[in-house]
């Protein structure tokens, strides 16, 4: 269609509309040819002032206004490093350095993490399998990457590894964490801690603060003696370091020896359920199965502490004794949780402390 024929349409189209008439002393402006065979139109000042929609729309049959072009809502990215290396190329010693489990755990922990984890795909876009929803997961915990590295080593936005470290620490919450926190074989237990120098000790407890970014409320009940913001987990481990027992929530002002009173695994020590009724006769004395604790803890007859004050050389050894073994808790753990210290608030912290003891055992899988 010509250039004339084009504006003699938008001309009838104005006249049916009842578009209000240009003023006859207004200048006008009229059709010119240039040099080229090309004919260009000056579009009436009326007509380039005009707001209502009817003006817009001749605008855009003129050529005059060009569409803006949208940004797409998701950039396309690559999956390829995950679909066709990782899971095709790589052997357990890889999975072992980048997850802290092989392969053949990470499909089991998968199949058991489904039934929580699996969603429906949408017209938008695929949902992301099982598989990777963990994998994501896994890799942010097990390595020092942030966000942002994690997502493009596997194809994602940040945010949708940051979802995932979430969904997937509540599915192990819920689904596995007492498959793998729990207290296995004591006599392997006892006779493993017997061969560190201390005999029929079922365990060593610790409570390691987590630092946490403040909170929106109630800051100061987070503060430790320390003076830094954080959360406090109570751990039980065997003579190995792997974790049987937890306690989670509590804020870091709060002290061991309370958090320790008011949890289920006191309880069960205090009552004599929590290990089998397995005792060792020392002389006249019949000792019952004991765990070793540090300083903050109470003495009991089923919780045994450092000396404290001038010691003898048997209680200067006893003393270091203690020590060395609550200490197993604390480097089990924070070499795990660290990583998320700068991104997760104390309401949504207590789903990777569970998660990061998993990690510290996945052998119980």
């Amino acid at each position: 269609m010509s250039t004339m024929n084009t504006m003699r349409i938008v001309l009838e189209y104005m006249q049916s509309q009842e578009m209000p008439k240009r003023n006859p002393d207004q200048p006008r402006r009229r059709l010119q040819r240039g040099d080229e065979s090309d004919e260009e139109i000056d579009m009436d000042i009326d007509l380039l002032q005009g707001t209502g929609p009817s003006n817009v729309e001749i605008m855009v049959l003129l050529g005059q206004v060009h569409a803006v072009e949208r940004r797409f809502w998701a950039r396309e990215t690559s999956t390829d490093w995950w679909d066709r290396i990782m899971l095709q190329v790589w052997d357990d010693s890889q999975w072992l350095r980048n997850f802290r489990m092989r392969k053949g755990t990470f499909m089991e922990l998968c199949d058991l993490l489904s039934p929580a984890l699996k969603h429906q795909n949408t017209r938008m876009r695929a949902a992301l399998t099982v598989e990777k929803r963990v994998a994501l997961a896994l890799w942010k915990l097990a390595t020092p990457d942030s966000y942002r590295s994690v997502g493009n080593q596997f194809g994602v936005g940040k945010s949708t590894v940051g979802a995932a470290v979430i969904q997937v620490a509540r599915a192990m919450k819920d689904l596995v964490i007492s498959r793998v926190v729990t207290l296995g074989n004591v006599q392997a237990i006892v006779d493993g801690f017997a061969e560190m120098g201390f005999p029929n000790c079922g365990g060593a407890i610790d409570g390691p603060h987590i630092p946490i970014l403040a909170p929106e409320h109630q800051a100061t009940e987070y503060i430790n003696r320390k003076g830094y913001f954080s959360m406090l987990l109570q751990a039980l481990v065997d003579h190995k370091g792997r974790f049987t027992n937890i306690n989670v929530g509590w804020s870091g002002k709060v002290h061991d020896a309370r958090v320790f009173r008011h949890s289920a695994l006191f309880r069960k020590l205090e009552e004599g359920t929590f290990f089998p009724d397995q005792k060792v006769t020392l002389g006249d004395v019949e000792m019952p199965i004991v765990i070793l604790g540090d300083p903050a803890y109470p003495l009991m007859p089923w919780l045994m502490k450092p000396y404290t004050g001038s010691l003898d050389r048997s209680q200067d050894l006893f003393k270091r004794m203690v020590p060395n073994g609550g200490g197993m808790c604390i480097w089990m753990f924070k070499s795990v949780l660290a990583q998320l210290t700068d991104s997760l608030r104390p309401q949504r912290k207590k789903y990777p402390h569970c998660y990061c003891c998993l990690l510290c055992a996945p052998q119980y899988l």
